[in-house]
């Protein structure tokens, strides 16, 4: 039986009202990172404001071609907040990306890596662990932990130099429950989402961040039920379904805790979308709604929930006299409206001397699978950002999203620029 138009357009028609708002003025062309490499009008929020239009006037189907022009976008939100309207375009192809997956399915091997193996953690991490001895083997080492992809596996990695898996997860390092320090009087009661990133390539982060909450009063809870975010699943892909397992998984493991604790800004926003794009039932939108109130951002938490003083930012050791920049993830400065917090804790700490970067939030060209899809487009978005690194002078440049930091550690390694990319609280004590 033939589906109905609002059956094949469903997700589209509930963000019909931001498709409405473009006004086709072509401010965003202005704005757009892919856009300004491309110079192509279906690169641009305009082009795919109209594109996706000519779907729903029945001018255009669900082609390769249709879904690959709405896979070229890094969802960072330059468009809207430059919008003279606000035209959140963004939303409409993230929907559109749904309704797609829902008429052309998943193609290989992304129907098994988002569906099979991101919602089944202990499945994932077996997977990662075969992985760690495959990169141990075949991707010699360039520089610390960082590993260079080899020339035969471009067909996957293009090349890019990428961190080196831990050889032991976050969950395999701490436990459950993380209590203060005897004699620090408990505050709060959180749980700290580590998130795939955090798990499998930076355990030491996150022991880092738990031992620092502690430390301050805070009890973590690390829930072993927890698991990836969802964002490469339902944002970047268009899976809603495996989208809402996922989600409902992860609002079932923090449910008895005050907040829930983000080191990664693309988690932490992906947290809060829960309700917008993944809420099919009243029970469900109820239940991401109550989860998206507890969710902060580490540098948020510290600075207006846990309200550290000053003195609380003491330098790590490999810190002390540098030079500090700061690039704002996309999903911490425009989606989430995060811009104050992680410049105070760094301007706390003494003996470090901050530089704002030029165009700070310009975005990185990461974007998760974006950066997987397009590698030569997302290097040349990248080369603008280590371009207004170079221009700082800075020793460090410190970010507060593990996914852009892979793009910006490669990006200074590729462009020969002595600068150190570090985890804003791998900058404290």
């Amino acid at each position: 039986m033939a589906k109905t138009k609002q059956e094949r357009y469903e997700q589209i028609k509930r963000f019909e009202d931001d498709l409405g708002q473009c006004m086709k003025c072509g401010f965003c062309t202005f704005w757009c990172p892919v856009y300004q490499e491309e110079r192509i009008e279906p690169s641009v929020a305009r082009g795919k404001n109209m594109m996706i239009r000519g779907l729903l006037a029945g001018e255009l189907d669900y082609t390769r071609e249709y879904a690959e022009r709405l896979n070229d976008c890094t969802l960072c939100m330059a468009c809207t907040v430059n919008c003279p309207a606000k035209a959140n375009i963004p939303n409409v192809i993230v929907a559109a990306r749904a309704d797609a997956v829902k008429a052309r399915g998943l193609k290989f091997p992304y129907n098994i890596v988002y569906r099979w193996l991101l919602p089944r953690r202990n499945l994932f991490g077996w997977v990662v662990r075969l992985a760690s001895w495959f990169q141990g083997i075949f991707m010699p080492r360039t520089k610390g932990t960082i590993r260079h992809l080899s020339m035969f596996l471009s067909a996957l990695g293009k090349g890019r130099n990428i961190p080196q898996i831990a050889p032991r997860f976050l969950r395999q390092m701490v436990p459950v429950v993380n209590v203060p320090p005897k004699g620090v009087k408990t505050k709060m009661r959180v749980g700290y989402f580590s998130g795939c990133m955090t798990d499998f390539v930076l355990p030491d982060l996150g022991k880092h961040i738990i031992d620092f909450l502690n430390r301050n009063g805070v009890e973590v809870i690390v829930p072993k039920e927890q698991g990836c975010c969802g964002a490469p699943v339902f944002l970047g892909a268009g899976d809603f379904d495996t989208g809402r397992v996922m989600a409902d998984a992860n609002v079932k493991a923090f449910e008895d805790v005050d907040y829930v604790i983000s080191d990664c800004a693309t988690c932490t926003s992906a947290l809060k979308d829960y309700a917008k794009f993944l809420a099919d039932t009243p029970q469900r939108k109820e239940a991401y709604q109550k989860f998206a109130e507890k969710v902060k951002d580490i540098s948020q938490f510290l600075v207006d929930v846990l309200k550290l003083p000053s003195s609380a930012y003491k330098p790590a050791a490999k810190v002390r006299g540098k030079k500090v920049t700061w690039h704002d993830p996309c999903h911490l400065s425009r989606h989430l409206g995060i811009t104050a917090q992680p410049r105070k804790i760094i301007k706390s700490i003494p003996g470090v001397e901050y530089v704002e970067m030029p165009n700070a939030d310009r975005c990185c060209g990461m974007a998760g699978t974006f950066s997987v899809y397009y590698y030569e487009l997302s290097k040349q978005i990248a080369d603008k950002k280590v371009e207004a690194i170079k221009s700082t002078g800075a020793d460090i440049v410190a970010s507060s999203c593990p996914g852009c930091e892979i793009q910006l550690i490669d990006g200074v390694l590729r462009n020969k620029l002595p600068v150190k990319v570090m985890h804003i609280m791998e900058l404290l004590k």
